[in-house]
């Protein structure tokens, strides 16, 4: 399927996951979409790595989180972040590096002060290679992090890059 980027979240400067001056980080980028999900695109590089070749399964979780727990700001704001509560992975395949990852979230249920959540890193096939579900606190970001995040810490970058459109494949029938 076919769908609209709405809206791309802000990056910080130091994340491991969406840091852009992170040079260990996986530097992510993260897309809101017209059907409320939310996508992820990152390249796995080297010192990602687990298996020779193929991403460590801890990151491969890491990112999966992330961007469920992020998916919440899609429906509040920026100002509104998931912190995990419960995560689980279930690993289908290995993820390759240094080719262009998928990640899509969405939220499953949304409570007062939680919210529940799934998504899927998809590789270039349109295949799944990892699926994770979670249960978030709803947490006001100033309560989070000790940082600017209407300054320098906390920006949104438009690139060349970003997407406009992307083809997903239908991932809840896997």
């Amino acid at each position: 399927m076919r769908l609209q980027v709405t809206r791309k979240q802000p990056n910080a400067r130091m994340c491991f996951v969406c840091g852009l001056e992170n040079i260990f980080g996986l530097h992510s980028r993260f897309y809101e979409l017209e059907n409320g999900e939310l996508l992820a695109l990152f390249t796995p590089r080297q010192e990602h790595q687990g298996y020779p070749g193929r991403l460590h399964g801890g990151l491969a979780a890491t990112i999966l989180d992330e961007t469920i727990g992020r998916a919440i700001m899609a429906r509040y704001s920026d100002d509104i972040w998931g912190v995990t509560i419960d995560f689980s992975a279930r690993y289908r395949q290995p993820a390759p590096l240094d080719e262009e990852i998928r990640v899509i979230a969405r939220i499953e249920s949304d409570g007062k002060r939680t919210f529940e959540g799934s998504g899927e890193i998809i590789l270039a096939d349109g295949s799944v290679a990892i699926q994770g579900r979670g249960k978030y606190l709803k947490m006001p970001i100033d309560k989070i992090a000790d940082f600017n995040h209407e300054g320098g810490e906390w920006r949104r970058l438009a690139e060349d890059s970003d997407p406009t459109t992307v083809h997903l494949p239908d991932t809840r029938k896997s």
